[in-house]
């Protein structure tokens, strides 16, 4: 079973940029997409619905801002956008697809921005997900949560940590969230298999940043612990362009 999930940064600048060729080479089971920033309607008919897969769709009220994608191979048995939470579900930020033997979050969480405005607005919403997520976990099925949690956990996590103490995704709060919530009985798939530095999902566009990985890993792929010995491989795809974010691979055991 292979899963993979990228920030696309508008899946129409992504689909210029090959995005369909990528998809298309992958043979995936499920992937997810975030940040597409479109209505499904505005797209192409063999991007809004690839061939040989269902596609479901969460953009946010606001045109050209957030929101997200799901394309699956088998057609999920239930998919859910509405969390209850309209500050949430406007934004189009969380989309569960739940299969007959685990459930996938799709998710993106909010930038806490430059100046620190809207990191209430993120912890609030760490604090909704959290709770989500415990509810789906405890229902006893394995849980899948992938995206851009816009947050770089630990040192290694991004090529310049002290230089970042203080800036949007780096912050003690989002990093203290990030502990609790793997405490609380989730795995970093990534983390499980490479615990060594120098690994990142995101990279400024400015001019050589990316060609001398100065980057930060903000996207994940995280599983409950109960199930982490199905977990087969979770690697980056550094190489592949078309966003400043680069896809992440989970492959689960039979």
């Amino acid at each position: 079973m292979k899963l993979l999930s990228w920030n696309v940064n508008g899946i129409r600048a992504a689909q210029r940029g090959g995005f369909l060729d990528w998809f298309a080479d992958q043979n995936a089971d499920i992937v997810c997409v975030q940040e597409i920033k479109a209505f499904p309607e505005q797209l192409d008919e063999d991007l809004r619905n690839p061939m040989g897969y269902h596609s479901y769709w969460h953009p946010a009220t606001k045109a050209g801002y957030s929101g997200l994608a799901l394309f699956s191979r088998h057609e999920p048995l239930e998919v859910l956008i509405d969390t209850g939470h309209p500050e949430i579900d406007s934004e189009g930020r969380i989309l569960l697809a739940e299969y007959p033997d685990f459930t996938v979050v799709n998710t993106y969480f909010p930038n806490s921005q430059h100046d620190h405005a809207r990191l209430p607005y993120k912890l609030s919403f760490c604090e909704k997900f959290l709770n989500l997520a415990n509810e789906l976990r405890d229902r006893g099925k394995p849980l899948i949560i992938c995206g851009d949690f816009n947050i770089a956990h630990k040192e290694i996590d991004l090529k310049n940590p002290k230089a970042n103490e203080n800036n949007a995704g780096f912050l003690p709060e989002e990093r203290a969230w990030m502990d609790r919530f793997l405490q609380n009985g989730y795995v970093d798939g990534f983390r499980y298999f490479t615990p060594d530095p120098g690994h990142y999902t995101w990279w400024s566009y400015r001019p050589g940043v990316r060609a001398k990985n100065i980057g930060w890993r903000l996207d994940y792929f995280t599983i409950n612990a109960d199930s982490a010995d199905r977990l087969k491989r979770v690697e980056h795809q550094p190489t592949v362009k078309g966003s400043d974010h680069c896809p992440v691979l989970l492959e689960l055991k039979n």
